[in-house]
Order: C-alpha cells, then structure tokens, then sequence
C-alpha cells in the first residue's frame, strides 16, 4: 500500500527541524504524549460522564486503545506504524469535557463562528493553542490524521483522499485522510470502542452480557478483547493485497448491529440522558460567566486575577499566555471562551460551576 502523496509532504511541518533520532512521526508521538492536552484526557469523558470508578474507560484509555489496534493493523500491513501511533495518540485532543455533550454545548454557543466541532478543534489544539500558541509544529501527516478521523461515521471501507488539503480551511468533518495510516485509525476508533464501552456499560448495570444479539457474541466474542482480536484480524485479512482498507461484508454487518444495540441501549439509556440535562448546565453556565467576565474586563489583566472566585484568576491566566495569538488574529470572543473551555477536564469544569453558583463562606476570624 503506497500513500497518493509524497513523504516529503506528509512529513513537512509548519517550522522544519533538524533530523532526529527518532523520526518524524515517532518525534510526533513524544510531542503529543509530553503536551498538557494529552495529560488532561485521563480526566475527560469517554461514554460514561466523570466516572468514580477507576476502571472505567476515560479518554486517554481510548486513544490508547486506538493506538495499539491501529499499531498492530499497520505492522500486519506494512504501513508506518509510528505515523498510525501518533494519529491515534492525538486524534481526541480538541474533546471537550464531557464528551459529545460538551461538544453540542459549544456548538451551540459558537455557530454565528462556524461552530465548534471536535476534529477541527483537535487541529486548532496541536497548531495553535498547546505550549500557549506555539503549537507542536507536528507534521502534515498527523495533522490531517487528526482532522479527517471522524470516527462516528461507520464506513465498511476506507481509501486516502488523494489530494492534499489546506488544513487550516477545513470547515467539516467529511473529508478522508491522505494516508492509509488515517484510515486505519479512523477504523481502529471503532473498534476501540464498540466492545469497551459495551463492557463498562454492563459494569454500570445498563445491559447484561445476555441482552447482546447472540449472532453478535458468537461471531465477535463476549468480551472487550475478544472482539478487537476479531476486528483487527478482520481488517488485515479484507485489506491485505487491495487498494482500500476496511471489515468483510460479514464482520461489518456485526458492527452496524452492536453499534445500534449500543446506541439505543447504552448511549439512550435513561440515565446517560439525565447526566446528559447536568452537563449541559455546567458547560453552560461556565462558557456564560466566562464570557460575561472577559465582555466586561477585556485584556485589562491584572483584575482577572483579584475576581471573586479562583476560575477569574485562571482564565487570566490562560489569556496571558494566549494574547498575543488572540489580538493578532482578532479571535472573537466566543472562540477564546470556547477554546478556554474545551480544554477544561470534566473535573475542572465542575468545579468551576461549583465557584460560580455555589458562594464561598464568609470568614468571621
């Protein structure tokens, strides 16, 4: 399987750095793993919001999921296990806290922008917001795996795009990778979480084992390894020799039906759409008081950080270090709210809502 483009192209950063030990996409790979946002997806929802369990999947979990299935698919393949690696590693950087929900929220807040939706986010995060506005100066190869992964489309089958795009002038999520090591990732994201979140729904007490179509259990397996042992076995074996990767007709149409029987048992259940009603208030309600806060103070900084609650003195913060990327592009302010809170991990923005609606006691020492 050969790339539609170069590898001088796929490998071109914004800035070029001298050659390195490591490689271009494994010196991806140490960048994404060593950058705050990557640090801060241990405390971002996957499917089940701010679990008090500890064997519960969060995002970081996922990724890495995704990185060893689209590691393994590619060894099996020839491809470039490293480029796969860090696509997968970085390909949920833009999430918000609280998952999809957190991602609806912004939208909503910032469609007079163009939205926010989270694979054009992931892209703004590596490029311009990580290392306050630096960015990880990544390679277009990476960079275009992170926008184009949209793993909720189920497609059967996957082959790169082969012309390259302008990355910055993306406006939506429907565009495939340039490389096959996307695709698989794009794959690997499925499979990653159709059996892990089955898995700690039955842990929840959503489902049981039993409610799952039997056709289903019998072909893919009963548990969370078993049926990525099976996918990825699955996609070498369709893919090898052919232009494209992707499931069999057989294995997709298992796919398609534990991911129908996810959605409306699991992703619908009642529960998960209670929680839903409480995230949307939090992101919300911070998004609001933020915005309300910087319409008022501005870029006068030294106030933020006397503010009546702690979240004034970091949102000040946070403009410090990104001011100079915000004032010379004349960013609007609802995209420096929404950059501000999608990089917020569920627990930080819960206590944020907490400083905001709850007052502090008054000291009578």
């Amino acid at each position: 399987m050969l790339n539609p483009l170069p590898p001088a192209l796929l490998r071109a950063r914004a800035y070029p750095r001298e050659a390195d030990l490591r490689g271009d996409y494994f010196r991806d790979v140490t960048a994404i793993i060593h950058s705050t946002p990557f640090r801060r997806l241990k405390h971002k929802t996957q499917a089940f919001y701010a679990p008090q369990n500890d064997h519960v999947c969060t995002r970081i979990e996922h990724v890495l999921h995704v990185a060893t299935i689209a590691v393994t698919i590619c060894k099996a393949l020839g491809l470039d296990a490293d480029l796969a690696q860090a696509i997968a590693l970085a390909h949920d950087l833009g999430h918000a806290p609280f998952g999809h929900e957190g991602e609806r929220v912004l939208h909503n807040r910032t469609t007079e922008i163009g939205g926010f939706i989270h694979e054009l986010h992931g892209l703004r995060v590596v490029d311009v917001l990580a290392h306050d506005g630096a960015g990880l100066n990544l390679t277009y190869g990476v960079r275009d795996g992170v926008i184009s992964h949209c793993g909720e489309r189920f497609e059967q089958r996957l082959a790169p795009e082969p012309l390259p795009k302008i990355l910055a002038e993306v406006k939506d999520r429907g565009l495939a990778p340039n490389t096959y090591e996307g695709c698989v990732v794009r794959l690997a994201d499925k499979i990653a979480y159709l059996g892990r979140d089955l898995e700690d729904a039955i842990t929840a007490k959503f489902v049981t084992l039993a409610e799952v179509d039997p056709l289903v259990r019998q072909a893919l397996g009963s548990s969370n390894g078993q049926i990525i042992g099976t996918l990825v076995a699955d996609v070498v074996q369709e893919s090898t020799g052919k232009d494209y990767v992707g499931f069999s007709d057989e294995k997709n149409e298992l796919v398609l039906r534990l991911y129908a029987f996810n959605k409306e048992r699991i992703y619908r259940h009642p529960r998960m759409e209670r929680y839903r009603v409480f995230c949307q208030r939090i992101i919300e309600g911070v998004f609001d008081y933020l915005l309300d806060l910087f319409t008022r103070q501005g870029w006068d900084l030294p106030p933020y950080a006397h503010g009546a609650i702690r979240l004034d003195a970091q949102f000040g913060e946070f403009l410090r270090g990104m001011r100079h990327i915000y004032e010379a592009n004349a960013v609007p302010a609802v995209r420096i709210i929404a950059d501000y809170v999608a990089g917020m991990t569920d627990d930080f923005a819960i206590e944020a809502i907490k400083q905001i609606t709850i007052p502090a006691p008054i000291d009578f020492d």
